[in-house]
């Protein structure tokens, strides 16, 4: 049992990406089938082993991202980006909405060079398409300065359903997010 646990890790892969708060990313993604784990963090900065209130603080210069471990024979990492595309705005340089900082800068951090030429086709094909109407700012950088987040802060929405930011603004953004995914998410039993 364990030999075919082993073996079945090794095909998992890893995708770094962040778009505003950390905890949205985490709540929408953990949803999908084919998703193995999401672990909030803090990557891209300069400053080793930050807390959220030095992020928050704007000086150091990680983003808010989510590391996510996904099977690509279930989601493909072309699927999961296009998939980010559609969670948010990747038009507005370090905010979204209300959470302004460059802690919520729309970033992909590619861990080799398929995941960087993945990225950029999907970033080039979704700005020829014109779909948001202004060019894309997500920043496409290699993987680099990763912490994990502080315990709290892992599946905080599933955790804290009714604390007001995840109650105002996350849950109707995960209904929405439900019904377009719909063929798409794990099945609760």
């Amino acid at each position: 049992m364990g030999m075919s646990k082993e073996n079945s890790t090794q095909t998992l892969q890893t995708a770094t990406i962040g778009g505003g708060c950390f905890w949205c990313l985490e709540a929408f993604f953990n949803e999908l089938e084919g998703i193995d784990r999401v672990v909030s963090g803090y990557a891209g900065g300069h400053v080793a082993n930050p807390s959220y209130e030095a992020v928050c603080g704007k000086q150091t210069g990680h983003a808010e991202v989510v590391q996510i471990t996904f099977d690509p024979a279930v989601i493909s990492y072309h699927e999961l980006l296009k998939i980010f595309f559609t969670i948010h705005d990747p038009t507005m340089l370090n905010r979204q909405g209300n959470d302004v900082g460059p802690q919520y800068r729309s970033i992909i951090m590619y861990h080799d060079e398929d995941q960087r030429g993945i990225a950029e086709e999907v970033i080039h094909g979704i700005d020829a398409l014109g779909v948001w109407g202004r060019p894309i700012v997500t920043e496409l950088v290699p993987f680099s300065n990763w912490y994990e987040a502080e315990a709290y802060h892992q599946n905080y929405f599933a955790q804290n359903p009714d604390q007001g930011y995840c109650r105002v603004v996350i849950a109707p953004k995960v209904a929405k997010f439900r019904q377009y995914y719909i063929d798409k998410l794990k099945v609760h039993a």
